[in-house]
């Protein structure tokens, strides 16, 4: 097993169907990493405003995440992997929403206006492709969403050192690069190589998923650029 030129520290096999799904939006991918957002997210610049807008716009993807995750307990093909899924989404209601639900207080934003937004398009277009994944049933589906969302995360928030005073900013960082994050992001990994289908025995799958990647991708590179368009 070996890296393949990604910040994050997940190990990627370099001939697998993976790397190869890496490669084929590294553009993209590295606009995302070393965007406006992560770089004043670590200097700790961030402007209230696009905080706050990023994270409302964030926290609409909350709900179809917990179906996703719960579609992945429904539909993995191993015990093992369903119980990693299932341990995940208590961590999620744990962490993860407390995180919010403490930044919306710290930067004065009312229930009101996170519960029930207006959705930015790359949001919408996003929650579509999620919905979408858990309509589908399909296992693959499910983890080629899941990797590129947890996966850039992971390699934007692993990609500079700093450590931001504010708690806002801090926290965000810290949810995608804690040891525990990092674990889940190599067993997703781990599991989008192991049941990706060949070329050869289901080419159209494959070519389906490929797709799949590309347009979360571009979804993500959209979502922050869109904090600064308001």
């Amino acid at each position: 097993m070996t890296t393949t030129g990604i910040g994050a520290s997940i190990e990627v096999a370099a001939d697998g169907s993976v790397a190869a799904l890496m490669r084929s939006t590294s553009e993209r991918w590295a606009a995302a990493i070393n965007h406006r957002f992560v770089r004043e997210l670590f200097a700790d610049t961030v402007d209230d405003a696009v905080m706050r807008n990023y994270l409302v716009q964030d926290y609409q993807f909350f709900e179809s995440f917990l179906s996703m995750l719960g579609a992945c307990v429904a539909h993995a093909d191993e015990l093992d992997a369903k119980l990693w899924f299932a341990r995940q989404l208590g961590m999620l209601v744990a962490d993860e929403d407390t995180y919010f639900v403490d930044s919306f207080v710290e930067l004065g934003v009312d229930p009101s206006d996170y519960l029930r937004p207006e959705l930015a398009a790359p949001t919408a277009r996003f929650r579509d492709l999620m919905d979408s994944a858990v309509d589908s049933e399909s296992y693959p589906q499910l983890l080629v969403v899941l990797v590129v969302a947890e996966l850039l995360y992971l390699d934007w928030a692993e990609s500079q050192e700093e450590v931001p005073q504010r708690q806002v900013h801090r926290g965000w960082i810290d949810l995608h690069r804690s040891e525990a994050f990092r674990g889940w992001v190599q067993f997703l990994v781990y599991e989008l190589e192991r049941v990706f289908p060949t070329e050869n025995d289901h080419g159209s799958e494959a070519e389906d998923l490929a797709r799949t990647w590309r347009r979360a991708v571009d979804l993500e590179c959209a979502f922050f650029d869109n904090v600064y368009d308001d």
